[in-house]
């Protein structure tokens, strides 16, 4: 995610300079013909298309922020989650008796975020994971289809082991498995997001109204501009194309590009809270790179 006060105009260029190149050379071709060739340019009823665009693709970028946005607070309900499971182990099972079974439960916790994360942007477990979990763990977890959903699954059967063995009554272990329940909850809202682009209507149709408009515009503005009318052209098809962007850019959440929620950063914080709950070191929070994007 892209954390800088600041919007730089080359990053956005950089992502739409194709068709902002074709659409300029377009313009200076429109432009050349018509002192070349003198022809009275029809009279297209440019606003109104450009107005029934803009509200198309507002009302498309609307869609796409949405989910941009139900992503962020799926996290921050699993930050959140991961927290109280954190406390509930530390609090509800005895010390000395439980000490390791504590640790492991919260180092779990760190690893089932950094596989969801994985899972999401659609890369194998990487250290994060790893490094997290025994052996044995591990290699349980790392079996199943869905990596994340294992490592959750194992944490259930941890917290069931202490019940077993008298470290935690029934009551506690129903209030456990209600944040196990939490989280499931959230993976699968993440999941539906990721796997449920939005409607081909909405990705195709778009595209093709806002390269039509743009093959339209020098030749409404022709007859107005002359030899103005590549800057102008161009500069108005830029907030179109933009705009344009803006909606694909938003629309997966987890799509492990500059634009995406910054879950590295979220993760971190889970590990930073919960290793801190439990009386150990924690590593430093994830900060922005040069480039003002936070991963």
């Amino acid at each position: 995610m892209i954390v800088t006060p600041k919007l730089h105009p080359v990053q956005l260029v950089r992502e739409i300079w194709k068709p902002l190149a074709i659409l300029f050379v377009w313009d200076v071709i429109v432009t050349v013909v018509w002192f070349l060739l003198p022809f009275r340019a029809p009279e297209l009823p440019i606003t109104l298309f450009g107005s029934a665009l803009a509200l198309f693709l507002g009302f498309r970028s609307n869609s796409a922020y949405q989910r941009w946005w139900e992503g962020r607070g799926l996290w921050g309900l699993m930050i959140n989650a991961s927290r109280n499971l954190s406390r509930a182990a530390r609090n509800f099972m005895p010390d000395p008796e439980a000490t390791v079974l504590k640790r492991r439960i919260v180092l779990r916790q760190i690893a089932y975020v950094n596989a969801l994360r994985c899972q999401l942007r659609r890369i194998k477990p990487d250290e994060e994971v790893l490094r997290m979990l025994s052996r044995g763990d591990a290699d349980e977890s790392l079996d199943r289809a869905n990596v994340a959903n294992g490592i959750l699954d194992e944490t259930g059967r941890r917290i069931d082991e202490a019940r077993q063995k008298g470290w935690i009554d029934t009551i506690q272990q129903v209030q456990m498995e209600r944040i196990l329940v939490d989280i499931a909850n959230a993976q699968g809202g993440m999941e539906r997001l990721k796997n449920t682009p939005l409607p081909n209507q909405y990705r195709y149709f778009p595209t093709l109204f806002t390269h039509i408009f743009c093959v339209l515009l020098p030749i409404a503005l022709v007859q107005t501009l002359g030899f103005a009318t590549p800057l102008g052209s161009t500069l108005a098809g830029l907030m179109f194309l933009a705009v344009l962007a803006i909606g694909d850019d938003l629309v997966d959440p987890f799509a492990n590009t500059v634009h995406d929620l910054p879950l590295n950063a979220m993760c971190r914080t889970i590990e930073i809270d919960l290793l801190q709950s439990i009386g150990e070191p924690a590593p430093t929070p994830i900060t922005p790179d040069p480039h003002g994007v936070l991963w």
